[in-house]
């Protein structure tokens, strides 16, 4: 058995930007949350899908603004985007997947949650989307993060492929190279070549030496990255914070309820109030309610 966590921010917002813009018959935006439904509706139909939980951010901002004020807020999203944040969420709930809205925490948080708490009780957590910050929750083969659209399966050894540093070193990655999606400047003249090369020797920010001739650099090249950081160390290990997955987020549903048993009635309704009546007959189980 896989469980299958869906980023459904990041799906929404694939759905918002690919496929063009489409109206319901009330005159409302609903091209993302469409897309999103058939973004879903491919992976229900693999026989591999059994159990799925789906996280959105209900809200853009959550405890890291109160943080740090730089943080990503929801200023400059597009008004046709944001009014469909509700509505994706109670799409995902018709088609009869568990649904996670977070407000003081986010979606991220969420499913960092879930795979720890479920990723010994299945054979594999996958955990689709191709949000660096979630790749901090590779565990081998165990739990991995899946790039649907490209269709990259990232393990433990991809991440350290893909980045140069192991999945516990993430958080420290970002927090020193930055992480412009969210609002994280990370520190002056650290880059992702040369956090690499300092990180995969010392994984974490502490770790890394006064000694500049163990960074593995030009001697140039290494004093500048130490004052640097030394200059900046309260916020790196701020960053660091931020970019820190939760792992204590209240999640009440266990195991069984992840189990996809079926779409419900109101996913009808649902779909003819969005002027989306084909995918009714894409649905392969219906939820028996009686």
């Amino acid at each position: 058995m896989k469980i299958h966590l869906v980023d459904g921010t990041y799906e929404l917002f694939r759905g918002f930007y690919g496929p063009p813009p489409k109206k319901a018959p009330d005159g409302r935006e609903v091209g993302a949350t469409i897309g999103l439904l058939r973004s879903l509706l491919l992976l229900i139909k693999d026989p591999d899908v059994t159990h799925i939980g789906c996280a959105f951010d209900h809200v853009v901002e959550s405890f890291r603004n109160e943080l740090f004020d730089g943080y990503k807020t929801g200023e400059g999203i597009d008004p046709d985007l944001r009014s469909q944040f509700e509505l994706a969420e109670q799409a995902m709930a018709a088609l009869g997947i568990v649904v996670w809205p977070m407000t003081e925490f986010e979606a991220d948080d969420a499913i960092a949650t879930a795979a720890a708490r479920f990723k010994d009780d299945a054979e594999q957590v996958v955990i689709c989307s191709p949000d660096k910050d979630l790749a901090q929750l590779v565990t081998g083969k165990r739990v991995v993060c899946w790039d649907r659209r490209r269709e990259i399966i990232y393990d433990e050894n991809a991440v350290v492929e893909k980045y140069g540093v192991s999945p516990t070193s993430i958080p420290d990655y970002l927090a020193l190279v930055g992480d412009s999606a969210d609002g994280i400047p990370g520190i002056p003249a650290w880059g992702a070549k040369s956090a690499a090369t300092v990180l995969s020797k010392f994984p974490h920010i502490e770790d890394i030496p006064e000694d500049v001739e163990q960074y593995g650099m030009t001697a140039s090249r290494a004093r500048r990255l130490a004052e640097n950081l030394e200059t900046n160390r309260e916020q790196a290990f701020l960053y660091r914070r931020l970019t820190t997955l939760r792992l204590d987020v209240p999640i009440e549903e266990g195991l069984d309820d992840l189990e996809w048993r079926g779409a419900r009635d109101v996913f009808k309704t649902f779909c003819q109030e969005l002027g989306a009546e084909n995918l009714i007959d894409q649905i392969p189980r219906w939820l028996s309610e009686s």
